[in-house]
């Protein structure tokens, strides 16, 4: 998968000289799901290129050679901020990239980091104390700020076509209003006693904040963190007293860490949910709508059974 990913940004390069001499900049968005809404507001008005690819992992990726070389051609590079994309200033340092950086995040009103044992803590806004749960992306709504931002981001760097990018924000807006209240329909199918989970790292506090399924996890906000034992067993114990019937798999996260706990605590196998990624073309999440849509029927059909 990396040779792979080496060989089509290494030609990314090619193709951002070409799209530079049609007059499209060249943009970098860090992970797949920053991809799809950039490809959403600029359309073909941008060259796009994304470094962390569908079922791939930002938490642990490692930037290439090939990565720097492309990020100092580009003339605006996406990100989510938060601390997500960890490995993000030393590739633009290594880089020598110029351009412009687009915090997607920006304005958006976050989250402190759940603890250990999957439990949100409370709010903050960026800039409260504690660490700041980076996963704004999981609520439509706060979304909507997202797009925002990003075609702001976009006007700035190419003011010739900032209205097309703000016509073109406020469409997919107008879907993302349309998915929350799917999704809540969808949640709401549920009865509230029957809306709690486990997942296989804290990846969904801003879902649990909008829609009202509790989200318990092995794993913290990344998920190159490793619980212990004694934190793995903490969580079996809590699933067994309060009831928690379906556990979840991650599509980034290995499984076998969620179905030792489904077997030890009697709960039941729900599926597989896509977190930090879309799938590919193929799959059931290749854009973000998608991607929430699949979320929410999994949730709603894994929790209403019996």
């Amino acid at each position: 998968m990396r040779r792979r990913g080496f060989l089509a940004l290494a030609g990314a390069a090619g193709l951002a000289a070409s799209s530079a001499a049609q007059g499209r900049p060249h943009v970098v968005a860090s992970f797949s799901i920053l991809g799809d809404f950039v490809r959403e507001v600029a359309g073909d008005g941008v060259q796009l290129t994304t470094f962390v690819g569908p079922d791939q992992d930002a938490h642990v990726y490692e930037p290439t050679p090939a990565d720097a070389r492309v990020l100092a051609s580009a003339a605006a590079v996406v990100v989510n901020g938060l601390g997500f994309e960890g490995w993000l200033d030393r590739l633009v340092r290594a880089s020598g990239f110029k351009g412009a950086r687009i915090v997607a995040s920006e304005g958006v009103k976050t989250l402190r980091a759940p603890g250990r044992r999957g439990h949100a803590h409370g709010h903050g806004h960026g800039h409260g104390h504690g660490s700041i749960d980076p996963h704004v992306w999981q609520d439509p709504r706060r979304v909507q700020d997202m797009v925002r931002a990003i075609a702001r981001g976009l006007g700035k760097v190419d003011p010739e076509r900032a209205e097309n990018y703000r016509q073109r924000s406020a469409g997919y807006v107008a879907q993302l209003v349309e998915l929350e209240a799917t999704i809540a329909a969808d949640i709401a199918a549920v009865p509230k006693e029957r809306r709690k989970v486990v997942s296989s790292h804290d990846a969904f506090a801003y879902f649990q904040d909008r829609f009202g399924v509790a989200f318990r996890a092995p794993h913290g906000i990344s998920t190159d963190s490793e619980p212990s034992a004694a934190d793995i067993g903490r969580l079996i114990r809590e699933i067994r007293r309060e009831k928690v019937r379906i556990v979840f798999i991650e599509s980034i996260s290995n499984p076998r860490l969620i179905e030792q706990i489904a077997k030890e605590s009697g709960a039941q196998m729900g599926g597989r949910l896509y977190s930090d990624a879309l799938s590919g073309p193929s799959g059931p999440a290749p854009t973000y709508i998608a991607m929430m849509r699949h979320n929410a029927a999994r949730l709603r059909d894994a929790m209403i059974a019996e």
